[in-house]
């Protein structure tokens, strides 16, 4: 069976960072290419890391590029500093220099031409905002033909959003922040008709990251790939934490897992509720990841993670 052609789009975040890890160990796919979003992180970093991380994989043959693209809604400095702060990890620097591509165009103008290139048509795998897949959409509007579908880490359809108050004093805490980021450009590709499969709160609130997956990912640590997803989710055991961009990354692979529904759908982008994704009859037909096997969920993370890295 011939393998689906994956083109990743991320923002650099800490689930962002270990969705792309994850995708890197699919044997069911195959990646043609990754575009860091400059949103939850700062994108030097980001890029840096992700060409690093990419190296750690062995899979140096894949471009990284950097999208220029700027959000209406920055998120937290907080926020952002996680891909600092991994990109400074010990066992990520310990091959230099190094050999994973930086593509010399801009993450857009990348989209636009590995569309082009591919043989078939390509999935885009986004775990961060849409800003890029539009302004490439807007740049060259023919590659919509070369898109299959957008898998997306985004919105909270019936569940309050996650841009709290205290970092957007005039919003109402209904968005989601990949969407809040930049609801303009995901209206605008809502309002497209390229096939949506959406990864919302409404799920991702589900499926904690749990003291007990932790612990059992500590026990495969060893010379695995679990080592290096440990020291991403020490960064985050100060808040609760979801899996978010890794949770949408896995339907790539076990689509048999998840429940998916279609809904009518629509994004408010203006006023104190801009970024939220409401249902609406008549609106915009997309497919909704619903559920999802938890423990078959966990059991698929940890399998993956127990991969010895450049295996």
């Amino acid at each position: 069976m011939d393998k689906k052609l994956i083109l990743m789009d991320h923002d650099g975040g800490i689930d962002d960072l270990l969705a792309t890890m994850l995708l890197m160990t699919m044997t069911e796919v195959e990646t043609i290419g990754i575009v860091v979003t400059p949103a939850d992180c700062y994108p030097k970093a980001a890029v840096s890391v992700t060409r690093k991380l990419l190296d750690f994989m062995g899979k140096s043959n894949i471009s990284v590029a950097e999208s220029t693209v700027r959000g209406i809604n920055p998120f937290p400095a907080d926020f952002r500093r996680d891909s600092v702060i991994i990109n400074n990890f010990p066992i990520l620097n310990e091959l230099e220099p190094i050999k994973t591509p930086l593509a010399s165009k801009s993450g857009q103008t990348f989209i636009i031409e590995r569309l082009n290139a591919a043989s078939e048509s390509v999935t885009l795998m986004v775990t961060g905002p849409l800003t890029t897949i539009a302004e490439a959409l807007t740049l060259e509007p023919k590659i919509i033909h070369k898109i299959k579908e957008i898998v997306w880490m985004g919105g909270a359809l019936t569940v309050p959003g996650n841009v709290e108050k205290v970092f957007a004093l005039e919003h109402d805490g209904s968005a989601e922040w990949n969407v809040f980021w930049d609801a303009i450009a995901a209206k605008q590709i809502w309002d497209t008709q390229i096939p949506l499969t959406l990864c919302p709160l409404d799920l991702t609130n589900t499926v904690p990251v749990t003291p007990d997956f932790i612990r059992k990912l500590t026990k495969q640590r060893r010379y695995t790939l679990s080592d290096l997803a440990g020291m991403c989710y020490a960064l985050a055991i100060p808040q609760n934490y979801y899996f978010w961009d890794i949770l949408a990354t896995a339907y790539l692979a076990r689509p048999e897992i998840y429940r998916i529904e279609a809904k009518e759908t629509d994004i408010i982008s203006t006023g104190i509720s801009q970024g939220r994704t409401i249902l609406k009859s008549g609106g915009r037909k997309i497919n909704v990841m619903t559920e999802v096997a938890i423990e078959k969920f966990y059991e698929y993370l940890l399998q993956q993670f127990a991969i010895t890295p450049n295996s």
